[in-house]
């Protein structure tokens, strides 16, 4: 009967999740209201299954959303990601700023201020923190009170102290339900009024973006030259100048047409005059090698018939992941060359410090023979990339609830943080999902499978805070001071926004489409991405939103795990 109950709620509240109010739809939120009206009318689960079930959706939610952003989290940060990122923490601190401001001026009780907080920022798993700092660390008698007060249900004179640490942890649910919807409106209105404001055609920006970026990507391209330069005669090839690039990158011969014979050279492969080679590399480091080469040939390589051919290979092998490409030598052990490489659909320059992860494509030039060798090596079974190893899973997983138990004394702080079920396994996942391999286990889940986990995670999660709540829910908003909370909720999402968009405009000259990424991956906001993108008829929000996501994660976890801490 009771995985009836949870399973209606969760049911029930996704299907309300897919329709638009005003063309906006709550998603995964639905399931939040869903709970809210069983818990309601009295549907409820026995309070420990309530615990449970909520923290282990929780921790499948975290776990998964840090194995995916884990490999490009520490890439995000060092390149233009430092600027968006400080743009993005801003917008954190903004809004802490103003829930402190909400609690000392306004007097709403932190226990509520933070769930409204969570709320107006659509951040989950910032709920998850706040709910369970407090039940690890409930408030004095004196605000658990006035909390309780200001939810329309007074608590009688002398009990605050008995008050169970599961009543209060409801709280911030209250909060975050009365403050959410007006959150994923106001973020999608402020997009609006800085498009206003700031007199901007998205569209048209975002073409001037692509161009731009398209100019500044590195094509790889694929050219014969013919050695003329009687300077290169006897030359080995690793001496060749004009190979290394910089940032690491560089030119790969491929192929090589010695005496009407067609082979693949080594890096000790002597190079003489009137041979031609095949490189591939980028259209200014190819011209720059022309220079050092000699001329043009009229003799394509890749028309030559003979022993030499090309294949995309997989890495699925668990011991090639996090190899570097020079570590691995292919070129001495099986006489290929790897010419390029392809990790989410996006190919590079085979840089030789690049370390492989799982799913990675390598186009290997070499005999049939070698090739097939090499594949076998690397593994190449694409299946493999569709099935989930459960043990180094739920390994990561006890580690991060580890991780997530030890205190973390903080100056100011009233008690020891704590990363807890939400930032233990979160931090967790994004290392693990960084490094790829842990000796014989791979940290790595397909996307299908990724996506089904945080899905299910967040369901169960966001019924059991909407069960938990439900009863004071209603009561909050009638009797109450939930009209305050919702406008408390109004300012805390639209103030920061527009703040931090007018210094990103006019102080740095961002442009719109990196502008309106960096606002929905500060409010880790997919739903607003999903409208920065139309605005824009195109992806390139997604650029900026994937770069400050991981790091605003973590912020607003901590956020409000000392707003819990400090307030109460």
């Amino acid at each position: 009967m009771q995985l009836l109950v949870l399973a209606i709620v969760v049911a029930s509240g996704l299907m309300l999740g897919q329709i638009r109010f005003f063309g906006v739809r709550l998603g995964a939120a639905g399931v939040l209201f869903s709970g809210m009206i069983f818990g309601h009318i009295g549907w409820s689960l026995p309070t420990d299954l309530l615990e449970f079930t909520g923290d282990f959706g929780l921790i499948l939610f975290v776990f998964a959303i840090g194995l995916t952003i884990g490999p490009g989290f520490f890439n995000a940060l060092r390149a233009q990601g430092l600027t968006l990122n400080l743009l993005a923490a801003t917008v954190v601190l903004l809004g802490v700023l103003l829930t402190v401001a909400v609690n000392r001026i306004a007097g709403i009780e932190m226990p509520i201020a933070v769930g409204i907080f969570s709320g107006a920022t659509t951040n989950t798993p910032s709920l998850a923190a706040a709910v369970q700092t407090l039940r690890d660390h409930p408030p004095s008698a004196e605000v658990t009170s006035r909390s309780f007060a200001q939810t329309g249900m007074s608590v009688d004179e002398g009990a605050p102290a008995q008050v169970s640490p599961t009543e209060i942890a409801k709280l911030p649910g209250l909060g975050y339900a009365v403050s959410y919807p007006l959150g994923v409106v106001g973020i999608i209105a402020s997009m609006l009024v800085m498009r206003i404001l700031f007199r901007v055609d998205p569209v048209k920006e975002a073409v001037a973006l692509q161009e731009s970026l398209q100019s500044q990507r590195p094509m790889l391209e694929r050219r014969n030259l013919r050695v003329t330069n009687p300077n290169l005669e006897g030359l080995m090839l690793c001496n060749l100048p004009g190979l290394s690039g910089p940032s690491g990158t560089c030119v790969v011969i491929s192929r090589m047409l010695h005496d009407e014979a067609l082979s693949v050279p080594h890096s000790s492969t002597q190079i003489h005059v009137g041979d031609v080679l095949l490189a591939v590399g980028t259209a200014d480091q190819l011209d720059q090698l022309r220079i050092v080469v000699g001329e043009w040939s009229s003799i394509d390589l890749m028309e030559i018939h003979g022993e030499i051919s090309f294949r995309w290979v997989v890495v699925t092998h668990p011991q090639m992941v996090g190899q570097a490409l020079d570590e691995l030598q292919l070129n001495d052990h099986f006489d290929v060359q790897v010419t390029r490489v392809r990790r989410s659909e996006i190919e590079m320059p085979p840089v030789p410090q690049m370390r492989l992860a799982m799913g990675d494509q390598l186009l290997v030039v070499g005999r049939s023979d070698m090739v097939a060798s090499v594949a076998r090596k690397m593994g190449d079974i694409p299946k493999e990339l569709e099935r989930s190893d459960l043990a180094p899973l739920f390994a990561g997983i006890a580690f991060g609830v580890l991780v997530g138990s030890i205190p973390i004394v903080l100056p100011g702080t009233t008690a020891p943080v704590k990363l807890g079920l939400a930032g233990g396994p979160l931090l967790v996942a994004i290392v693990l999902g960084s490094i790829g391999r842990l000796g014989p286990w791979i940290f790595y889940l397909p996307r299908p499978a990724s996506h089904l986990m945080r899905e299910i995670g967040i369901a169960i999660f966001l019924a059991t805070v909407g069960l938990r709540g439900g009863d004071r829910f209603v009561v909050s908003l009638v009797q109450g001071d939930g009209v305050w909370w919702l406008l408390a909720g109004v300012a805390i999402t639209v103030v920061p926004l527009l703040i931090v968009a007018a210094i990103g405009r006019y102080c740095l000259r961002l442009d719109y489409p990196t502008l309106v990424g960096v606002i929905a991956g500060s409010m880790t906001d997919p739903p607003a991405l999903s409208f920065a993108n139309e605005q824009t008829d195109s992806e390139l929000p997604s650029i900026s939103y994937a770069s400050v996501v991981p790091l605003t994660m973590i912020l607003r976890v901590l956020a409000a795990q000392g707003l819990v801490l400090t307030g109460g």
